[in-house]
């Protein structure tokens, strides 16, 4: 044993008392509370040292970790919006994680002696549930984010020592500064944290971790399927506009796609399409191929081409299915018009600039919960401070063109809205126009691509002119569209062939069977998928949304 080892169970045993006596010492300004039951007054009664559930972290890992992770999920990652804080004392009540009686309110003043002054956040907290606990807040203006958390009951204060701007002044003192609730507290944020990080990592427990979110947060079965889990494939059955669904579940892709497909209820995360040319030859076209450079673009790969980057280089473990076009469907495709689109697109960016907005088409009906418009303005803030020039790809010029504005960003686009009458989470449901370009060129994600390529091919029939946009389609909008075949007795001889369950569409890689919930059964109509909600698990919505 090295000099100066210490056994753990020793360590544990000489800090374990010092650190509860702590504790009890802090704590004490909780051990009574004031009840606010009627008949009561200011009585004190007995404040419960601890939940059972504060007590958790402390036992063994082995035990207390399995317990953890069945109270909480990565979606407890997500704070809460509680409300905005204003100068009106007392109008803005909530009931905390750890403190059930808060309340906020805001103190304009000029104390750093600057044009447009500061102000002074008030919180007072009170009846906390234990003495263990704490309440873990984020506080964010159009131009800010910052955090805190309180652990002792009384007024705590968070001091915004000067404006940056005049329209954050005017901004603060017209709609408040919004706060929100971390509700799983401490342990539950970090626990939250530990589970998302794996959504990411290119390992199995990166896998299992995403398999385990879907399951949980969409009802997904991931059903094991028969060997061989590659199938072999002729061809010679493939057509131009067969549709290409694909699922990644591991790596920073997969992880991405996780997320993806929880708030739109899609059950694939990336898709593509064939193209056969003149002479009978089978391409893929996708929009996200990974180019030379490192950036995802619009490209169109010889099929063995991206077959061999699937089987042998795409480290995400790729689920793919094809989706054949119904008869009908494709003696209406005009292959001509698609070759041209398609060639038109080529080596333009992916699809930035609308992947948000095929999403949100509700001003709260697209959002699990905690998720809502006021984290997601407060999570663009966030990103437009460290990554800028992301901003302005993802968001900035979207939002600028449903605002009927230029060049202005985020905060500037939130206060110009507000000026407007529009509030920004219906700004965010203004639907994205096929039309539109973008000053990197026209804007497809890997679905918009598709569908844009379907309505030049005639898919769409009379209702592609204006009336339809495909760049509010999720994936899930594309495969449940009722273009593909409906008879599988004239789906290949080797679609599924190795399977007992027999899909109605062809999986042709991937160790669990694909699930396409929906599939093939929404006929076009206008305006189609423009104001549709998307709450899991079930995903319900309305007729002609």
């Amino acid at each position: 044993m090295p000099y100066g080892y210490m056994k753990p169970s020793i360590v544990l045993r000489l800090f374990t008392w010092p650190l509860l006596c702590l504790l009890l010492l802090v704590a004490s300004s909780r051990f009574f509370s004031h009840s606010n039951a009627p008949g009561r007054g200011d009585a004190p009664t007995w404040k419960a040292p601890f939940r059972p559930a504060d007590l958790i972290p402390v036992l063994p890992r082995k035990a207390a970790w399995p317990l953890l992770r069945s109270l909480r999920s990565a979606a407890d990652l997500l704070p809460a919006f509680v409300g905005a804080a204003s100068d009106d004392k007392g109008a803005l009540e909530w009931k905390g994680a750890c403190f059930y009686n808060n309340t906020a309110w805001m103190e304009f003043h000029n104390k750093s002696g600057s044009r447009f002054g500061g102000g002074t956040l008030h919180i007072e907290n009170s009846n906390a549930h234990s003495w263990t606990c704490l309440d873990l807040y984020l506080f964010a203006t159009p131009y800010r984010v910052t955090w805190d958390y309180y652990f002792l009951s009384r007024e705590h204060t968070l001091d915004f020592h000067e404006w940056v701007v005049e329209a954050e002044y005017e901004y603060v003192k017209h709609n408040g500064v919004s706060i929100f609730l971390m509700q799983s507290g401490m342990i539950g944020t970090l626990l939250a944290l530990y589970d998302i990080f794996p959504l990411f990592t290119n390992t199995g427990w990166g896998e299992n971790t995403n398999l385990a979110f879907l399951r949980k947060h969409m009802g997904a079965t991931f059903e094991e399927r028969p060997q061989p889990w590659i199938s072999s494939i002729n061809t010679d059955d493939i057509h131009s506009g067969d549709f290409l669904a694909i699922s990644k579940i591991r790596g920073l892709w997969g992880g991405f796609e996780t997320l993806e497909k929880w708030v739109t209820g899609s059950f694939a995360g990336h898709s593509a399409v064939f193209l056969r040319d003149s002479e009978g030859k089978l391409w893929v076209a996708e929009s996200g191929h990974d180019n030379e450079k490192g950036d995802d673009v619009i490209a169109i790969l010889t099929w063995d081409e991206w077959w061999e980057f699937e089987l042998t280089k795409d480290d995400t473990d790729p689920h793919i299915a094809v989706l054949p076009l119904h008869p009908d469907m494709r003696a209406k495709f005009n292959n001509t018009a698609a070759w041209e689109y398609a060639k038109s697109m080529v080596d333009k960016p992916y699809g930035y600039h609308n992947l948000i907005f095929s999403w949100i088409d509700t001003v709260s009906g697209n959002y699990p919960p905690p998720l809502d418009a006021h984290l997601v303005a407060s999570v663009m803030t966030v990103w437009s401070q460290f990554r800028p020039a992301y901003a302005a790809n993802l968001w900035n010029e979207a939002l600028n063109f449903r605002l009927g504005t230029q060049g202005l960003n985020l905060p500037e686009i939130i206060v110009e809205a507000e000026k407007k009458g529009t509030s920004f989470d219906k700004l965010l449901t203004v639907p994205e126009q096929d039309d539109w370009i973008y000053d990197d060129g026209k804007s497809a994600s890997c679905v918009a691509f598709i569908l844009e390529m379907y309505k030049a091919a005639g898919l769409f029939g009379p209702i592609a002119n204006s009336i339809i946009q495909v760049t509010e389609f999720t994936i899930k909008d594309a495969y449940t569209l009722n273009f593909y075949e409906s008879n599988s007795s004239r789906l290949p001889e080797w679609c599924n062939k190795d399977d007992d369950v027999k899909l109605p569409f062809c999986q042709i890689k991937g160790r669990y069977r694909m699930e396409l919930p929906g599939y093939n059964t929404m006929q076009p109509y206008p305006h189609m998928n423009e104001r549709c909600p998307s709450l899991p698990p079930n995903y319900a919505r309305p007729k002609y949304c």
